[in-house]
């Protein structure tokens, strides 16, 4: 068999990349999707739902932990943080397993947050070490639509985690849902055993093997001077600035996710299937296809000039949308707003990764990338938690008209900072 290596060719990085976050999307659509929506078709309060929804979101917000730790020990005979990505794969496939003890979600709701929960945590540290190998072996040049394929392969797999397990946790039990999940993560798994970075990595690790003196001081730094380096990045004024604009754009467009959906289960009385299966399904074709096409334009156009695009777009739309809230009422307009809000995260994330790719350093990329995901997510978390809790005093209209109004400010503060950002 020809030997898998990154360096060495442009469709095994697209390809690569596509299934490591169609891996990462898989449980991400079945823990905040298909489960949440259950919860909440289950009659469970906001805050509760709310509550879940944020603690299995809470590990990803630790990523800037895990940044250096990989950054740090990134040197190994399997490639330079490939064995992170390994380990971390093998016990996320383990603690997906935990989920099988689970056979009441509603009624084990604390065993079924503490699988999730523990899945979370080996799952971000993944995700972090992915992102670092994608920074240090994608060419400038492409990383606009390895962006393009990261998030599409996350849209895919939270489609299958979201519509496909939310139909067998319905039709066949929950067991037989979360058994599907573990399945198909130990396949990528052993997928990965089989890709290299460079033509000179080992498969398999040798034990008691270890990287030549030489290359081990270059590429494993001193966490001290990781720290200071990163926290000089991340506190440069323009670097600040943007990356702020981005994290409230998330924030928003999370919120009102979150929101519209509980709306559309609790208020106006749609099965938790239906709104899953929408949310995994219908739209992902024709929004996979605008996230290619968007990775395309941000390595085109500029990924800075795309974003601006998108908070236009996506901006206005909360305004007209939640505006025409009496139109809700009727199912193809409810249906329209989920499917056309089911692309702003995914859009918004074609255009923003490459330009906080852009900002980071040699050397800190792993940490100075997984600090600013890290802090995305923080602000997802964040969102769902209040929004919880703000849906007991406010209608989820009114939340995303506010949400609406947010984004097109930071619009406006993203157009007044200097322009080369991209």
């Amino acid at each position: 068999m020809a030997a898998l290596v990154l360096r060495e060719s442009t469709r095994l990085r697209y390809f690569t990349f596509f299934y490591l976050y169609i891996m990462q999307g898989i449980p991400a659509g079945f823990g905040l999707t298909a489960v949440v929506n259950y919860l909440i078709g289950q009659g469970l309060d906001a805050p509760v739902v709310a509550s879940f929804s944020a603690a299995v979101g809470l590990p990803w917000t630790l990523q800037f932990v895990w940044g250096p730790l990989i950054d740090k020990y990134q040197e190994s005979v399997l490639g330079q943080r490939k064995q992170w990505v390994v380990l971390t794969q093998l016990v996320a496939v383990l603690a997906s397993l935990l989920l099988l003890l689970v056979r009441d979600p509603a009624a084990q709701l604390r065993l079924m947050l503490l699988a999730f929960v523990v899945h979370s945590v080996f799952a971000s540290i993944q995700d972090a070490s992915v992102d670092a190998i994608a920074i240090a072996v994608v060419p400038e040049t492409e990383r606009g639509r390895v962006n393009a394929f990261m998030r599409g392969g996350f849209l895919l797999g939270s489609s299958l985690g979201a519509a496909g397990l939310s139909w067998m946790l319905h039709r066949y039990g929950f067991f037989q849902a979360a058994l599907a999940q573990s399945g198909a993560l130990l396949v990528f798994t052993v997928l990965t055993f089989f890709i290299r970075l460079e033509r000179t990595d080992q498969l398999l690790p040798r034990f008691g093997a270890v990287p030549a003196p030489a290359r081990r001081n270059v590429d494993n730094p001193p966490v001290s001077w990781l720290f200071r380096e990163l926290l000089r990045a991340m506190l440069e004024p323009r670097t600040l600035l943007l990356f702020g604009i981005i994290a409230l754009t998330y924030l928003c467009f999370g919120a009102f996710g979150w929101a519209y959906s509980y709306h559309l289960i609790q208020r106006l009385h749609w099965a938790d299937s239906e709104v899953s299966i929408l949310q995994g399904s219908w739209g992902s074709v024709a929004t996979l296809c605008l996230i290619v096409a968007g990775g395309v334009l941000a390595d085109r156009l500029g990924a800075a000039r795309l974003q601006r695009w998108v908070m236009l777009v996506l901006g206005s739309f909360l305004l007209v949308f939640c505006a025409l809230s009496f139109t809700w009422h009727s199912k193809p307009v409810a249906t329209l707003g989920l499917l056309v809000w089911n692309m702003a995260d995914p859009s918004l994330s074609v255009a923003a990764l490459p330009l906080l790719m852009g900002l980071c350093r040699p050397r800190i990329e792993g940490s100075q990338f997984t600090t600013y995901m890290a802090l995305v997510n923080l602000c997802g978390v964040a969102g769902s938690y209040v929004t919880g809790w703000a849906l007991k005093v406010m209608s989820a209209p009114v939340l995303g008209f506010g949400c609406g109004l947010v984004v097109l400010v930071l619009l406006l503060w993203l157009r007044r900072l200097p322009r080369p950002v991209a």
